[in-house]
């Protein structure tokens, strides 16, 4: 019998993406104009895509927003999943892997010291596991916080260590998303300062156990991005990269023109931005 593993949609969309050599979006959704931009960018470019929520959309949509890009991941014509991002509460993780449809589960104690981290990622993980779900974690911490995100400013900044790597591997993961310089949140004045000699001595590490997943790619210029897929990157989370023109419009255009014109617009700002950096992350045309 086939492992739960093999039939993971998440799991197989970053499978192939590593073989492929190309980036998949991981995009954050906060309303359904956004999730219908998205589906519509991955069946126009014919790529591969996942969406995903923070915690938040369970709490204040109560799923509803969830359950609505379930919905139409299973009807699109590519293959979509849906992950939820930094899931930093035990209650909250549990809650989303018994009655929502997620394909994967971020499970962030990077909050908790080491040990604790570890500690609560392998009991959570095995949680998920069960209910066969994939699961993504962070090693090391990455800095800063974003919409219902805890910060991490304050406490020690530490990037991945290629002995980290191996701890996080054995607590069952799916996904690594390591601290290289990358931060939550905005990288002010100077921009990105990616540590890729780092990285790659992460990927060596992995040799092939995981796939690594890119946080922080706010301000992220194509190049940068491309170093980033070309080093080993599969997964690349993006939050402002894809919405930065729908709230443009937004702001500039409420109240100007009918809801309906908006909204519609709205969502193929969406996609436009989306298909454009799938073109980037190489992942347009893949399926």
């Amino acid at each position: 019998m086939a492992s739960w593993r093999e039939n993971n949609k998440h799991i197989r969309i970053l499978r192939d993406a590593e073989a492929g050599k190309y980036g998949v979006i991981a995009a954050i959704a906060y309303n359904i104009e956004q999730i219908l931009g998205f589906v519509r960018a991955a069946e126009t470019s014919r790529s591969p895509l996942i969406i995903q929520f923070f915690p938040w959309a369970i709490i204040a949509t109560e799923g509803l927003l969830v359950r609505t890009a379930a919905d139409a991941a299973a009807r699109a014509s590519v293959p979509i999943s849906i992950h939820l991002d930094h899931a930093q509460s035990e209650d909250i993780i549990k809650v989303a892997a018994d009655g929502l449809p997620f394909d994967s589960i971020m499970v962030d104690m990077s909050h908790y010291a080491k040990e604790v981290n570890l500690q609560k990622t392998r009991e959570l993980v095995d949680y998920c596991n069960q209910r066969q779900i994939a699961t993504e974690a962070e090693p090391g911490r990455i800095e800063g916080g974003e919409d219902g995100v805890m910060d991490t400013a304050g406490l020690e900044a530490c990037m991945t260590t290629p002995e980290e790597v191996d701890e996080f591997v054995d607590t069952g993961v799916d996904a690594l998303a390591p601290a290289f310089g990358n931060v939550h949140g905005e990288y002010g004045s100077r921009g990105p300062q990616l540590d890729f000699e780092r990285f790659n001595q992460i990927r060596t590490q992995v040799r092939g156990r995981v796939r690594l997943a890119l946080h922080g790619t706010n301000g992220f210029s194509p190049e940068i991005l491309k170093r980033c897929v070309e080093a080993g990157v599969s997964k690349i989370n993006v939050n402002k990269l894809v919405l930065e023109d729908y709230y443009e419009h937004l702001h500039s255009n409420a109240g100007k023109m009918p809801h309906t014109q908006l909204f519609e617009e709205g969502i193929q700002k969406v996609a436009d931005q989306t298909m454009y950096w799938m073109e980037v992350c190489g992942s347009a045309g893949k399926v």
